[in-house]
């Protein structure tokens, strides 16, 4: 479809659960109040993306809308202010996250929770996202992107490094611990690996499949460990034995959406040890066998969930790449290509993150 006399180029689900995708020309959106027109050239591709574009996740509340513009870490350029807004000013670049917007005012936001406003507007579900040329976004929620931050490096970081930023937020870590990240080659795994280490100081034990070991062991890994390589009793003893010293890991992180890294979590925790869910299975949901009750309570473990971050976390996951402490790899792909980009990720064959140009 062409709309005469517009040029935004975007990509569209054109037929929900499944992988179609459509390549369209759609009209150019106009900033309403409170909003501003950003001229994306950088949208990173998240797993997130490939779920709602196959209706992989149950616990969202209504199916994807047919011609949906999937995408949520786009970075681009202010061209058009809406009624009353003053800043950001024509030029600046910003970023548009998962969360396209809040409301502000419900006990969810006063308590700095964006992640459970209850108006919230998701990026590519049913507010069109960040898989095109053009877009609006709340002038308040947009992110600012720190001078000498390359706009397709600070794209993953709307989302992905937000994600991990605030749940290693979470851990009840301090400088010194250690932590297990599993699923540490993907697009969230290697950038919790250079915020745990470089960041918080913490101690880091990624797992994950052989292949991804060159780079995870740059992203600042003190162990790796293949998951092909061990049996469950083996990843468990090597943890708890031969690298920790006897007790265990003090955090585990599961940055994958693979049951079984859950099942196996709780088993590389110490006492007092602390896991931090973010990767989201698709599918029915599979009861995690190890976690009894009353080896949680013998144990003392605590379990956080943790879904992406608020604007403060945004601004200061940015800072971090911007000091030069955090490094978001990635490999630049058209648009025309998203879906033989989702076709790879649901293969498990992507390291690190795929950024899509938009120019």
């Amino acid at each position: 479809m062409t709309i005469k006399g517009f040029t935004n180029k975007a990509a569209v689900y054109t037929e929900p659960g499944t992988l179609g995708i459509g390549i369209q020309d759609l009209e150019k959106p106009s900033p309403g109040v409170g909003q501003v027109l950003v001229k994306l050239t950088h949208s990173g591709v998240c797993h997130s993306d490939l779920a709602i574009c196959k209706q992989s996740w149950p616990i969202l509340p209504f199916p994807t809308p047919k011609d949906q513009v999937g995408g949520h870490e786009g970075v681009g350029e202010v061209v058009e202010l809406g009624v009353g807004v003053t800043e950001p000013k024509i030029g600046a670049r910003v970023g548009i996250k998962w969360l396209s917007d809040v409301c502000g005012s419900c006990s969810a936001c006063l308590e700095g929770d964006d992640n459970t406003c209850s108006e919230q507007k998701i990026s590519g579900y049913y507010t069109p996202g960040t898989f095109q040329q053009y877009a609006v976004s709340s002038a308040k929620y947009c992110t600012p992107i720190p001078d000498g931050v390359d706009s397709a490096e600070a794209a993953p970081i709307l989302c992905a490094g937000l994600t991990v930023y605030s749940g290693l937020r979470k851990t009840n870590t301090i400088p010194g611990d250690w932590i297990v990240i599993s699923g540490a080659g993907g697009g969230l795994g290697h950038l919790a690996v250079q915020y745990a280490n470089r960041v918080f100081g913490l101690r880091v034990i990624a797992i994950d499949h052989g292949s991804k070991s060159d780079l995870i062991k740059t992203c600042g890994a003190e162990a790796f460990l293949d998951f092909t390589k061990y049996n469950d009793e083996q990843l468990e003893e090597t943890i708890k034995k031969d690298i920790t010293g006897g007790r265990g890991a003090h955090a585990v992180m599961v940055v994958t959406a693979a049951n079984k890294s859950y099942e196996l979590a709780l088993r590389f925790l110490k006492p007092l040890g602390t896991l931090v869910c973010i990767g989201m299975p698709e599918g029915a949901a599979v009861p995690i066998q190890s976690a009894h009750p009353a080896r949680i309570t013998n144990q003392q473990y605590r379990i956080v969930g943790s879904a992406i971050g608020n604007r403060k976390e945004a601004v200061e996951a940015l800072g971090f790449v911007a000091r030069g402490l955090v490094k978001c790899h990635y490999r630049l792909e058209k648009l025309e290509n998203l879906s033989k980009i989702f076709e790879d990720m649901e293969a498990g064959k992507i390291q690190a993150r795929v950024v899509v140009s938009l120019n």
